[in-house]
This record gives structure tokens, sequence and C-alpha cells, in this order.
């Protein structure tokens, strides 16, 4: 996480675009002002590309623009090297605005050998046209079917209309480094610092934060060839852009996802976090370890995930509502101890970071696989509440949100995150200490003489919870179906009101919620509805299809259970309806598919089966963030249904 405060940043007058990498450029020139660029490092795994992405991000911030970043991540820990499945890096969206979403295609590419760059081409990430600077080191190696393979490659990129710059970052590097590798990224740095006309005081304070752990040699290695890099740009490349920047004028922070909710169990005054290890959470825990202490708080590493939820709810049960951190899989572990913390009314907070599935499925890749899991999992009836995220900043006051709901109501509260937003960086308002975000001290009076542990109020279902320690409090607690007094009962009556209770609570709470505003007009002819991550792809998308004339609006949702209330009388507002989600759901072309058989994405289906509303789906399960581009051309097609149709049948 890096934090700044109120700043303007000063540009130097770069040289002007040639576009010819061999040929010397003036010393002085205009750039080509732009509103926003989306630049993408990738290199082989330990090269430093995604440090160096998370460094420019932050350095474009600090200088007051909107960032949004995505890491490029392998799915092997260890993945070969000069491998078109090993490509890893960073993806860094910069613009004069605020950003919101990972954007569409990359309108720069610096690629630290050819096949990582052909990872980046294969999966159509970069814009046709785009800059595209290339380690050209493997144009000389010993071994001719790499010299060959990267001729070839580069070859191809030229024809294909793409603007190739070849660039000697081993030569350079190794002037000021004994180890290339170990400094490339910085040197990269450096030439991304003067294409995009950054300040160069930012980007050397950006250097030392980084390596602030360091040996002073190393801090001042690296600042040699982060100057070099801006040297070695000035001197060679005719790539000059100015994205105009607004004065900073709040302090704020640039976080990641999963720092934010770190911050946010923090902020809640949460005491213990239990989990373990798994891919995109686990940074969650990483970042909480080095300030949770600090507070007098705990996280466990338990020895499975069935350990950590249970951990969490036995220091939930002591007095303290506690949260778990997971992932897909992980959840899956969890789920029949969140059906004892349902049970026992025990509240917990779960968060969920997905990642694409079944199974081990693609770990370090997006998708909203998880809603129906953190809804129905567990066995038998076991009401929970699930809301999902929506951005870096909503992580951290999610997370506030979360506790209180989960001591009030004494429930599970499921958060849903996601790997786009895990690692993705964004800065927002820091945030200032609230008092009343803090757990209320542990209650340790008697318990008066009549009461009971489950005396569950008939409006609400909500009973006062026991503390352990409280006098008159004592009672046995377990998983078993129980009366008011907690005492095991299998009578038929005892156990429905239990049940009653337990999701009476559910809609007690759905009574405080309120309906997120819709995006847009109120009324027209296609409504897009999402959760989660995707709200800054639909929105942009809508607001693109807005000022091309059409009728185009967005309901995004936060609580998926249960829902607020008003939802069916917006959709009946608008001549179509249509879920965009990061899940599965099969496609209408496909010549098996047809009404009967057609499964629809997750939130498509809650819709469909509560308000009886013919709503249609799109989304993918790729693995990648929704971008603006294809959500557009998703509603296009769905406005224009009807034409198509009617063609059809002519």
């Amino acid at each position: 996480m890096t934090e700044y405060g109120m700043q303007t940043s000063s540009h130097d007058a770069p040289p002007s675009e040639s576009g010819v990498a061999s040929r010397k450029l003036p010393a002085r020139g205009p750039a080509e002002v732009i509103q926003e660029h989306i630049v993408e490092i990738v290199s082989d795994s330990g090269e430093g590309a995604q440090r160096c992405g998370q460094s420019l991000a932050s350095i474009a911030a600090r200088s007051g623009h909107g960032i949004w970043t995505v890491e490029i991540i392998p799915a092997e820990i260890q993945p070969p090297h000069r491998s078109v499945a090993g490509a890893s890096g960073n993806r860094v969206r910069m613009a004069a605005h605020k950003v919101t979403n990972v954007g569409d295609q990359a309108d720069l590419v610096i690629a630290f050998n050819e096949q990582v760059l052909l990872s980046r081409l294969q999966a159509k990430e970069i814009k046709p046209g785009a800059v595209i600077l290339i380690e050209d080191m493997w144009k000389h190696d010993k071994d001719p079917a790499i010299a060959e393979n990267y001729a070839r490659v580069t070859a191809d990129v030229r024809a294909q209309g793409y603007r190739l710059f070849e660039i000697p970052m081993e030569t350079e590097c190794h002037k000021y480094v004994p180890d290339a590798r170990k400094g490339k990224n910085m040197f990269v740095l450096g030439i991304l610092c003067t294409i995009y006309s950054l300040d160069k005081a930012l980007a050397e304070a950006q250097v030392r934060l980084t390596f602030a752990k360091k040996d002073q040699k190393i801090v001042d290695a690296n600042l040699e060839l982060l100057a070099a890099g801006r040297a070695w740009a000035e001197d060679n490349l005719a790539v000059r852009y100015m994205i105009p920047a607004a004065p900073v004028v709040k302090p704020q922070i640039v976080t990641n996802g999963n720092a934010a909710l770190a911050l946010g169990v923090v902020a809640s005054g949460m005491e213990v976090c239990a989990m373990y290890p798994i891919t995109p959470a686990t940074s969650a825990s990483h970042y909480l370890s080095t300030i949770f202490e600090k507070v007098g708080c705990v996280v466990h590493q338990a020895e499975d995930e069935i350990s950590a939820a249970t951990f969490a709810i036995g220091a939930s049960y002591a007095g303290k509502c506690s949260v778990t951190i997971t992932s897909g899989p992980g959840l899956s572990l969890k789920q029949e101890a969140i059906g004892l913390a349902v049970m026992t009314e025990i509240p917990l907070v779960v968060i969920d970071v997905q990642r694409g599935g079944p199974s081990t499925g693609l770990p370090t890749k997006v998708e909203q696989g998880d809603m129906m899991s953190a809804m129905f999992g567990s066995h038998g009836d076991a009401p929970k509440i699930v809301m999902a995220v929506d951005s870096i900043e909503d992580c951290f006051y999610s997370v506030i949100t979360a506790r209180k709901i989960a001591e009030t109501f004494n429930m599970v509260v499921v958060i849903l995150s996601d790997a786009a937003l895990s690692t993705a960086q964004q800065p927002f308002d820091r945030p200032q200490f609230n008092a009343d975000w803090l757990a209320p001290p542990v209650n340790q009076s008697a318990v008066p003489a009549d009461a009971h542990p489950y005396d569950w109020d008939e409006r609400t279902g909500i009973a006062t919870r026991f503390i352990p320690g409280q006098p008159n409090g004592m009672h046995c607690l377990t998983g078993l179906a129980h009366d008011r007094d907690s005492h095991v009962a299998y009578d038929p009556q005892i156990n429905e009101e239990g049940l009653l209770n337990r999701s009476r609570k559910l809609a007690a709470f759905q009574k405080t919620l309120r309906l997120a505003p819709v995006y847009g007009d109120e009324e027209g002819d296609l409504l897009l509805i999402g959760w989660g991550s995707t709200r800054g792809a639909i929105e942009e998308a809508v607001k693109t299809m807005r000022a091309q004339g059409h009728k185009v609006s967005s309901l995004h949702l936060k609580y998926l259970q249960p829902m607020a209330s008003g939802i069916d009388a917006v959709m009946k507002r608008f001549g179509k309806v249509m879920t965009i989600e990061n899940n599965w759901n099969d496609p209408k072309s496909d010549p098996l598919i047809n009404d009967a058989n057609r499964r629809y994405s997750h939130l498509a289906m809650l819709l469909r089966s509560r308000w009886l509303v013919d709503i249609d789906c799109w989304g993918n399960a790729r693995g990648q963030p929704l971008k603006p581009g294809e959500i557009i051309r998703a509603a296009l097609a769905k406005l224009n249904e009807d034409k198509q149709q009617a063609a059809g049948g002519q």
C-alpha cells in the first residue's frame, strides 16, 4: 500500500514522437496529449515486471492520475522460462479521470522476451497498432532456435502493423548491476516515466519506498537503473505522451483489494483472523500479519481450512466477532463449520476471494463462481447474509459493515471479493477513523435469572447472545437442534421454531436495505444488472452507450442474500433486462441449447426464480476481468435481438 497526500506534479516537456526507434530526437519537444493509456509490462516470473507495474501505478497516482492495475499471474508457481504460459506482469490503466476497471486492450506493451509477448497477442489483449517495446538480447542468443524464433516473432509483429521498438535492456543494465535480470524492471520503469512524462522526483521517491528495507547500495543501484532508463528513452525513443493530471486535494492511499480487506478487518475492531493459505486470498493475511499484532490482535494460520473456520467460530463464541479468509475451494471445506455457526447463532465474517473453478480450476484467474455456494453450500437450511464488494475502496468499508451486521443479528456474513480486485490497485480518499466502526466491549454483566440462551424475539428472530463468563449464563452449546434453553431437542415443533427464527433474522435484515440507485435513466430499452467487481466495467459501458444515444441503464447489487426490495419495479420499467456476470452461462448460439435446458448465470437464475421475469444473461468464465468493450457488444446484440430474430424468420 502506498499513501500520499496533497501533491501536484511538474512535468518536463519531453521530446516529440517520430516513430523511428533508432533516430536521435531533439532534446525538447511537445508530447502527444492523451486522456488515458493502458500499459502492460510482461516478463518471466522473477524478473520484476509486477513490481515495475505497481511502481508505475503509484507514481501515476501520486501525480494525480486515475489508475487501475491488474496483475498478470501464471497458473504455476515456477513456470518454465521463455514460455507463453509463464507470462507474469502487470497491466496499468492510467487516465486523466477516475478509473474503475481494467479497460479494454493495451496501448503499449513492454515485453522481456518474445514468448511472453506472444501470450498477450494470443489472448488478444493488445490493441492493433499498439506500441511494443521488447528486450533485444534474444536476437544474439547462442541457441540458434531462440534467435530464429525471436526474429520470426518480431518480423510477424511488424507485419501486423504494431510499432515495435527493440531495447538493449541486458546490455544497458549490465553497466550498473552484475545480474541484469534483477535490474531490468527499474530500467523499464525509467523508460516508462520518460514515455509518459512522469515527474522525476516522484519516481525516485517511489524507488526509495520500494526498496526501503534493503541495503543502501541496493537502493542506489536501483536509482541508477531508473535514471539510466529515463536517459536511454530520451535519447532513443520517439514515443512521448502526456496524460493531464488533476491535483490531489485530499490525502489518499493506493492499495490493492486484499490489503484493503485487511485494513477493513483492523478498522472493524475484529481481533482474530484465522485462515489457511490459498490463492488468491493469501496476501490479505500476509498484509494483516504485518500490522495486526501492533494493535494487539492475532492472525492464526491453521493446519487446514476446516480448522481455520472452527478457530474463528471459537474466538467469536468467546465474545469477539472473528473473520476467516479463503477462496472457493476453501469455502467448500468450511461449509460444515459455517453451518455450525448458523445453528449456534455465533457471529462470523467469512471473506471469499473468488477464483476460477471448479476443483483447483484457475487459481490465479478471476471468476464470480461462488455466489450459489455462499448462499446454499451448507447442508440443511442455513441462512446467511451474502454481500459483494464492487471496488477496492468498498473492500475496506464492507468489512466494517459485515462485522456490525454479524454481531447485530448473530449471523454468518459472507463477503464475496475476487481475484480481479485482490491484486488490482486504485487510489481512494484516506479513510478517517470513526470510533463507531469498532465492536462494542464484551458484555460481562450478569444474565437475568429468567433469561434463556435462545430467547428469540417474535418479531426479528434475534436472541441476546450469552458470552462465556457472564454470571448465570452457563449453558451447553452443540451443533444439534435445540430449544430456547440450548437443550438438544428433536421435537418437530421445537426444530421448526429454530428454523423459523433463524430465517426470520434474514427477513428482519432485509427490511433495513435500500436499493442502490439506477445508473442512468430510471426507464429505457435495456437494463444491465451486475454484482461485485464488474461494476466499473458495466457502468463505463453504459456511459459510452448512452453517449451514443442508446437507452441503456444499469443496476448493481451489493446484497445478494437477502436482496433489497424494489428490484422488480425497476426491471418492469425497461424493455429488456440482462445480467452481466463473470461466471458461466450456456450460449444461446449453441445448437444443443434451448429454453428448456439452458443454464443461466448465477444472478440471472436468482432473479428469474424470485420475480418470474424473462431475464437474459451474458458473461464469461475465461478467467479474465470483464471489459467495457465486450459488455457494449453484448448489450448491442441484446438491443438488436428482435431485428435479428425477424431477419431469421424471413
